[in-house]
């Protein structure tokens, strides 16, 4: 870079004149436009980093709020799921426990949960809007959360009383699974396979082998002991108090089983099959209270956990397809 030509006006030679410059002048003229020009630039980087980029320890913290936020929202969604299979397992005692052994609906959860106000959380205003939402969320979920624990294990030991004094009579409630393996289909409306409309669907399919042990879901007698139309060969057992289950598809009985044959909960008493309108070997199961179908899998509480009961709910309502 060189600097530019100036002149000046010579009236005696009537002519303008180059001024002259020596290099060291030229230099300094130079250094100080290069100076000048990375001052204001350096000047604008500045203004532009800190109100657009920021300092890297306001980038650190930016990087670990994002993170924060993500871990939270992670965490919000983990309760909720807690929430909903505590709400299933309070609903498992309120339809099945509590009614089979004649207890009154459990404890007013609307008063026990109602606990609380938002003053107890204003502590998280300081926070950002984002952050202090889902901590207040956070912190409200797990207060409800400990109340229905403390409303589960209150509900549980009254069951446990009471079942300690019913014990005889709850030997005949159809409390295990009839055997098979995985569960196909669920209760309620289904496809069926063969003749392939939607219909009410009034039990449960589990895959089984041809050949496989079916046992009696509760003390009883059998009331049946034949073929029965779509079902082929089926075995229906009274258990006293309401209760008569379903046992479809058999492929052969146990050589005792007759109509009047008591029988014992764990009990074999057939063997699965193919037989009626079917679209594979299976086992079809059922469960009558007061002569109306009922999802049998409520009444699964001695042979499952509360997370296998958790599984096969998620599974019956999946599948929309009988066999």
């Amino acid at each position: 870079m060189h600097i530019n030509n100036h002149y000046f006006y010579d009236q005696e030679r009537c002519e303008f004149i180059p001024i002259e410059y020596n290099i060291y002048q030229q230099v300094a003229y130079n250094l100080s436009i290069w100076i000048l020009t990375g001052i204001t630039l350096a000047s604008i980087g500045m203004i532009v980093l800190s109100n657009f980029v920021g300092t890297p320890s306001e980038l650190a913290l930016t990087t670990e709020n994002k993170i924060l936020l993500e871990k939270l929202e992670e965490t919000k969604q983990t309760i909720t799921n807690l929430d909903q299979q505590l709400k299933d397992l309070s609903q498992r005692d309120a339809e099945l426990y509590r009614s089979i052994l004649g207890l009154e609906k459990s404890l007013d959860e609307e008063i026990l949960l109602g606990i609380g106000g938002s003053n107890l959380y204003k502590e998280y205003e300081i926070y950002s809007e984002n952050a202090a939402e889902i901590l207040e969320w956070t912190s409200q979920k797990l207060d409800e959360l400990e109340r229905r624990i403390n409303i589960q294990d209150l509900s549980l030991e009254e069951i446990k009383a009471q079942y300690n004094e019913n014990k005889s009579a709850l030997k005949h409630i159809p409390a295990i699974k009839p055997g098979g393996g995985i569960l196909l289909s669920g209760f309620g409306m289904r496809r069926h396979p063969v003749l392939g409309y939607t219909r009410p669907h009034d039990g449960l399919d589990f895959r089984a082998d041809i050949g496989s042990d079916v046992y009696a879901t509760g003390d009883g007698e059998v009331i049946l002991a034949k073929r029965r139309g779509t079902f082929g060969r089926t075995i229906i057992i009274d258990h006293g108090f309401g209760y008569k289950t379903l046992y479809a598809h058999l492929s052969a009985y146990e050589d005792y089983i007759k109509v009047g044959t008591k029988v014992k909960r764990g009990q074999v008493i057939a063997k699965t099959g193919n037989t009626g309108l079917t679209e594979g070997p299976h086992l079809h199961y059922e469960v009558h209270f007061n002569n109306k179908p009922v999802d049998p899998l409520t009444y699964l509480f001695a042979d499952i956990s509360p997370e296998e009961y958790l599984l096969f709910k998620q599974i019956a309502e999946k599948n929309n397809k009988s066999y």
